[in-house]
């Protein structure tokens, strides 16, 4: 079978153009060379792999573990099961956090790290930041540790544990986390990607704030005079999120929203 014809067999299976990033994958090719080379025979092996490949992802595995990559940021990260899958709403936090790291010898905490997404992209853009990435999950951090060494970003030091146990009395000037913040009743997580992702990473709590206050209450705490938290939250708890921050003592609390104009990172000043 050509590749353009399976290819054909697999669009009329999957959303737009995931049987492209499935067939890449099992041929250790990119994307476009798929198109370059339409005409070509697959063979058996390969050809039944794919549609494996192609079943799974029907019946619900993320495509991100399908592949064990997603693009975050600037940069090509490996996932597993083990870790939450990066996503395109994430980056608003990365954005927001550059513009509070001063441009010297920065200190930088990211709590509950997973692929390490966060921590390497600010390490990427802040290069003389000291950036702490903190994880209670062995597996996320083996990951995330890869991921920095094959990135050759060597200022990231991960370290296991919850939220702050594992920097003790250690101050930063810039905090941020995506902490799960998905209500534990919440329908969403028994459909999509949501059934395949760790869920210590996603539910946090009835109301799904649990994480978000054992953060905001440690912060003033770890962070220097005038240093930012900054954290993730659902499109719906930017109200309550800023009322979690303002009892926890910090100051010029505010809400950002993302590209589709939804709140989604909540953020506040350590007086």
């Amino acid at each position: 079978m050509r590749i353009d014809a399976l290819l054909r067999e697999a669009r009329a299976r999957l959303p737009d153009g995931e049987a492209e990033i499935l067939l890449a994958h099992a041929l250790g090719h990119s994307p476009a060379w798929l198109y370059a080379h339409g005409d070509d025979e697959i063979d058996v092996h390969a050809r039944e792999g794919f549609r494996e490949l192609v079943d799974r992802r029907i019946a619900g595995e993320p495509v991100a573990y399908l592949v064990g990559r997603r693009g975050f940021w600037t940069l090509d990260l490996d996932v597993t099961p083990a870790t939450l899958i990066p996503r395109p709403e994430t980056e608003r936090l990365v954005e927001l956090a550059m513009k509070r790291i001063p441009s010297g010898d920065a200190r930088v905490a990211d709590l509950g790290t997973g692929s390490g997404a966060i921590a390497l992209a600010l390490a990427t853009e802040r290069p003389r930041a000291h950036v702490i990435a903190t994880d209670t999950s062995a597996d996320a951090l083996a990951v995330a540790r890869g991921n920095a060494k094959r990135l050759g970003l060597s200022r990231v030091d991960f370290r296991e544990g919850s939220w702050y146990a594992p920097v003790a009395d250690e101050h930063f000037d810039v905090i941020v986390s995506n902490p799960p913040y998905i209500a534990a009743s919440d329908p969403h997580l028994a459909h999509g990607d949501l059934r395949h992702e760790p869920a210590s990473a996603l539910s946090s709590g009835a109301d799904g704030l649990d994480a978000i206050r054992v953060i905001a209450a440690g912060a003033t705490a770890h962070l220097v005079e005038g240093g930012w938290l900054l954290v993730e939250h659902g499109y719906d708890q930017g109200a309550a999120v800023r009322q979690v921050f303002t009892d926890a003592g910090l100051l010029d609390v505010a809400t950002a929203q993302d590209l589709e104009h939804r709140d989604r990172v909540t953020l506040g000043r350590s007086p």
